[in-house]
C-alpha cells in the first residue's frame, strides 16, 4: 500500500523519465532524420516535465506579495528556466527541420545510412 502511494505521489517523475527514455530510444534506433528530431522533442518534453516537477510545492503561493511567516512559495526560477528552454527547443527544431528540408532537396533522402553512403 505504501509503495503504490509513494509511486502515485511521484508519478510525474516516472513519466518524465519514461518520456526521456522513449525519446532517447527513438533517436538511437531510427535512421530517419525526421524521427530523430521527434525523438529529440520527446526528450525535451521529459526534461521540462522533470524541471516543473522539481519546482512544484503543494499548497504553495506565487511569490508576488509577502503573505507573512510560515507561507510556502513556489519557486519562479524553475518556470523561467523551462520557458527559456521551450523557446530554445522550438527554435532548434525549426532550424533543424529547415536544414533537413534543404538536405532532402539536395540528396533526395532522409535516411542517415543512405546519406552516409552518398558522402563517401
Amino acid at each position: 500500500m505504501e509503495i503504490s502511494l509513494g509511486l502515485f505521489l511521484r508519478l510525474n517523475y516516472l513519466v518524465a523519465i519514461t518520456l526521456f527514455l522513449i525519446g532517447l530510444h527513438t533517436m538511437l534506433t531510427h535512421s530517419n532524420l525526421i524521427k530523430k528530431v521527434m525523438g529529440m522533442n520527446i526528450m525535451e518534453t521529459g526534461i521540462f516535465l522533470f524541471l516543473v516537477s522539481i519546482g512544484y510545492a503543494r499548497q504553495s503561493l506565487a511569490p508576488i506579495v509577502d503573505q507573512g511567516d510560515g507561507v510556502i512559495y513556489a519557486n519562479p526560477l524553475v518556470s523561467a528556466i523551462v520557458l527559456t528552454g521551450i523557446v530554445i527547443a522550438v527554435s532548434t527544431t525549426a532550424y533543424t527541420l529547415s536544414m533537413i528540408v534543404k538536405l532532402y532537396e539536395r540528396c533526395g533522402t532522409l535516411d542517415v545510412d543512405r546519406l552516409e553512403r552518398l558522402r563517401t
